[in-house]
């Protein structure tokens, strides 16, 4: 009767605290989006769940704490929208689906400005995603989705790797390596996943940020070549 009675309590317990975490991550991405980064604080998100802000830390430790869970939760949203994007084409065409993947970042960005700005741009300390963050994990999980694409095209011979390698890059590429699960890719092809990605971002974040306005109305043309491009250099024999 006790253990019932205690594990009923517990279940209680969680639920409160799994609707309590939920609701905060509601109010503190709105305040984001309506007021900017520096708008998410403790207090702001106590006084909205009509809470003080000592009682908000039963749940986070402090700024920073809250900060990483909603880049966290974030990172989680993005990644299932890119890996949805990239099955909607077969499995056995990963330059595709990497194409529909890329797409689905431009889309997210645009649409979600202040999200991508939290995630991307970095405007406040405690949105890193270093691996001592607790923001870490979840921001590879967003880069597999790429990443996984990538190394699927190198199993088929045709990435465009360099003949040589200056050593400066040796040991930044190592670690990218690491998060490849023992998959031998050698470093040169690292180095074009690694440049693909930043011409990826470039492209997305130059528009995303309104950088290219004072040129283009339209810069979808601009990013599908940009994007056929690097498919090219991945080896799609499809680009």
């Amino acid at each position: 009767m006790t253990d019932t009675a205690g594990s009923t309590a517990g279940r209680r317990r969680h639920r409160v605290r799994e609707e309590a975490l939920a609701d905060s991550m509601r109010i503190a991405r709105r305040l984001l989006v309506e007021e900017g980064p520096e708008a998410v604080t403790v207090r702001a998100v106590a006084r909205e769940m009509g809470l003080t802000a000592p009682g908000l830390y039963r749940y986070y430790a402090g700024h920073r704490e809250l900060v990483q869970a909603l880049v966290s939760h974030l990172y989680e949203e993005l990644a299932a929208a890119l890996a949805a994007a990239g099955e909607r084409r077969p499995a056995g065409e990963p330059g595709q689906r990497l194409r529909e993947v890329c797409r689905e970042l431009r889309r997210w960005a645009l649409g979600h400005p202040q999200e991508f700005v939290l995630l991307f741009a970095k405007p406040v300390a405690d949105a890193g995603t270093a691996p001592e963050d607790a923001a870490h994990e979840s921001s590879w999980r967003f880069g597999a989705v790429v990443l996984d694409l990538m190394v699927q095209l190198w199993r088929r011979g045709a990435v465009r790797a360099p003949a040589d390698l200056d050593p400066a890059w040796t040991v930044q590429l190592e670690e990218v390596r690491e998060h490849l699960a023992g998959e031998p890719v050698p470093l040169e092809a690292i180095y074009v996943f690694v440049s693909s990605w930043a011409r990826l971002y470039g492209a997305v974040a130059v528009e995303a940020f309104g950088h290219l306005d004072f040129a283009l109305t339209d810069a979808e043309p601009l990013f599908e070549r940009t994007v056929g491009e690097i498919l090219a250099d991945l080896g799609d024999p499809a680009a």
